[in-house]
């Protein structure tokens, strides 16, 4: 019975690099796999999965109005797919969520996918919400706060390394605009921006 599971972090914790791990692993034993990546987030360029240590692999962008049972459907139909991976599954909708967990359930499809659990705020993403509602795995992809202790938060900061409290929720940057933090760390440094 396939699964979609969900593998969250904060900033910086390699979720994109553990994306085209299993990825590789997929392909390494003669299976197809299908990738996608907001098309919100072209850091990496159009339709590109790319990791800070240099991996990269080509994607499908998704936006919300992809229907993305649909597309795999479609993708199905020249051939099988034994596995469905997902970066940036934060920017995902509800309703995509909703098709990703029919494509486990009804076409027997794996699903993984990968994200951040939370924004600059602490707030949950949309389709993070869903994620942690619907995944049958959550698993917790760990990164370190400066302290040592593990990094849970994600403080946007400004070019000068200021901490910013308000703002859009999503504003695409790396490491010039996110630390990842501990809880702690992340609610002085807001406190101390407001």
């Amino acid at each position: 019975m396939a699964k979609l599971y969900f593998y969250y972090a904060s900033m910086n914790a390699g979720k994109s690099t553990t994306l085209l791990q299993a990825d590789f692993n997929y392909r390494e034993r003669g299976m197809r796999t299908l990738l996608f990546t907001a098309a919100v987030d072209d850091r990496a360029g159009a339709s590109r999965v790319a990791s800070r240590i240099g991996l990269a692999a080509e994607a499908i962008a998704f936006d919300g109005e992809m229907d993305l049972r649909l597309r795999v459907e479609r993708e199905a139909d020249t051939g099988p797919v034994h596995c469905v991976l997902v970066d940036e599954a934060q920017f995902l909708t509800s309703g995509q969520v909703d098709q990703l967990a029919a494509v486990a359930d009804v076409m027997g499809i794996p699903v993984l996918g990968y994200g951040l659990r939370t924004d600059f705020r602490g707030n949950l993403f949309e389709g993070s919400a869903r994620l942690l509602a619907l995944a049958d795995a959550l698993i917790e992809i760990k990164s370190v706060c400066r302290c040592g202790r593990k990094a849970t938060m994600n403080l946007r900061v400004d070019a000068e390394g200021r901490a910013v409290a308000e703002g859009a929720q999503t504003e695409i940057g790396g490491n010039d605009r996110y630390v990842a933090l501990c809880r702690r760390h992340f609610t002085e440094a807001v406190a101390a921006a407001s």
